[in-house]
């Protein structure tokens, strides 16, 4: 992740309802959750929850698919952990043992292809 893709991703995370749609979505998991779900837990309007799933969309941290008439949205976990991992590389001053837990627990999100890269 570069500088202009972490600005985006924290830009889309600066809002409540937005950090709350993702927090939501990781906890989900892969399978994620449709719309109005989504509105529901987070006690937004439809067209509310729409307009920052767009943002979080835009910003490449979930993603959307149709599911028959449904719109089912995704954590993009990739994205999440590539976030994480751009905080945290330059990390502690030369001792990566107090940043090595996080960093740890942000691979495991990522696909083991891309670890071994």
């Amino acid at each position: 992740m570069d500088e202009r893709q972490a600005l985006t991703a924290f830009g889309a995370l600066s809002q409540q309802t937005r950090l709350r749609i993702l927090r939501m979505l990781v906890v989900a998991g892969p399978d994620g959750l449709a719309a109005g779900t989504i509105a529901e837990n987070a006690e937004v309007s439809a067209s509310n929850v729409s307009f920052h799933l767009k943002e979080l969309e835009r910003a490449g941290l979930v993603a959307g698919r149709r599911d028959s008439r449904s719109m089912i949205y995704n954590a993009e976990y990739d994205a999440i952990s590539g976030l994480i991992r751009f905080l945290m590389e330059d990390c502690c001053s030369g001792r990566p043992e107090i940043c090595s837990p996080v960093v740890n627990a942000a691979a495991c999100c990522t696909p083991a292809k891309e670890r071994t890269q």
